[in-house]
């Protein structure tokens, strides 16, 4: 099979370094904690392939973007990393942000290899150029769903913000849980205040209530307000985007934090390979390191295997998606195509439900996997 003519800058021969453009949310609006420890994962990993002798003796190379959670910057920031001549894509954590990159790496054939974001269209059709690591949002959420009604819970109230990956939340819930006996009832968080929202829960005898909005606003004063609501005693709030993984809800909120379920992409044991990353990332981070932190340091360990087998050529990058097999942090690492999926996928990401323990909320519970 012939190799497409990869643009011009994509590849370097003069042995300068390999060249990594990273999209990551480092400030507000975006989830700068999550981006941190995103980036702890990528840099990590960019570093030891570099201790390592780089790639095929040329240093691999970061080059950092911060997308703030806004799909236009970071179109604009992959036009600027593909005039850069980097080698590959890598990054972002929110769902709508990834889907403008995959949408601008598509047509300009830069190899994309998303770390965290689940929406299934991450692509509005088809293409060879863009795979994923965390699994996609109708696997995850429907793996949350099956919790639910384990739990006994059949009438679920979703507190949602306008959004594409909402809704999508909210319409794989509804698919998922009606068949099965559940009913899903939708809350405007556009329209509602948050004494309103106490009061739907009530009239709707609601036993859930998910979060389906951003963080920290206004997520944690939903928490607040219905925590201290007397009529909601019995109530379980939820997560399934996974606001709980990070020691900013727990510092905003308190013992308010615990016992609130949301998924979280990780085995319930960690290789040896999985155990030595985390005491690295803990050490750069100064904390815990979040599944988020394992994403980051795959996504760049995967595209340093490609480039050492296939060199820094774009179209080559592409074209070896199916062919990878190593092992991660979290798991052996493949990419097939998924039905319903636009990208080339890791189909064996582990997904967990888990919450923070109310007897000691920095310790996480795993309740339900999938």
């Amino acid at each position: 099979m012939s190799t497409p003519t990869s643009p011009p800058g994509a590849e370097r021969t003069d042995g300068s370094s390999v060249q990594i453009g990273a999209l990551v949310p480092l400030t507000r609006p975006g989830w700068v904690e999550a981006g941190q420890h995103l980036l702890a994962g990528l840099e990590l990993a960019v570093r030891e392939v570099n201790d390592a002798g780089g790639i095929v003796g040329r240093p691999l190379e970061l080059v950092v973007r911060d997308t703030a959670a806004d799909p236009q910057r970071a179109a604009a920031a992959v036009d600027e990393l593909a005039r850069l001549g980097v080698a590959a894509l890598a990054g972002e954590y929110h769902s709508v942000v990834a889907r403008a990159a995959a949408a601008r790496a598509d047509a300009l054939g830069l190899p994309f290899l998303c770390s965290s974001a689940v929406l299934d269209a991450l692509t509005e059709q088809p293409t060879e150029w863009v795979a994923r690591l965390s699994p996609p949002q109708s696997r995850g959420w429907q793996v949350y769903a099956d919790f639910l009604l384990g739990a006994g819970h059949s009438r679920i109230a979703v507190a949602a913000q306008p959004s594409v990956y909402w809704a999508s939340g909210t319409r794989i819930l509804r698919d998922y849980l009606t068949p099965r006996g559940g009913t899903v009832i939708e809350l405007d968080m556009s329209a509602l205040t948050l004494t309103a929202v106490c009061d739907e829960l009530v009239d709707n005898r609601a036993t859930a209530l998910l979060l389906l909005v951003g963080h920290p606003e206004p997520a944690v004063p939903i928490v607040n307000s219905v925590r201290r609501d007397q009529r909601l005693a019995e109530i379980m709030i939820g997560a399934p985007a996974g606001q709980p993984e990070f020691a900013e809800w727990a510092t905003l909120l308190g013992d308010d934090s615990a016992g609130i379920p949301f998924l979280r992409y990780l085995p319930e044991r960690l290789s040896p390979l999985g155990t030595r990353v985390e005491t690295a990332l803990r050490e750069r981070l100064g904390e815990a390191p979040s599944f988020v932190a394992f994403e980051g340091y795959d996504t760049v360990a995967v595209l340093a295997d490609v480039l050492r087998s296939h060199g820094a050529d774009r179209a080559r990058t592409a074209e070896s998606w199916p062919r990878v097999a190593m092992e991660g942090t979290r798991g052996q690492i493949q990419f097939s195509r998924t039905p319903g999926i636009s990208v080339w996928q890791w189909a064996g990401t582990p997904v967990q439900v888990v919450d923070r323990d109310p007897a000691e909320p920095d310790r996480f519970r795993i309740l339900h996997a999938g």
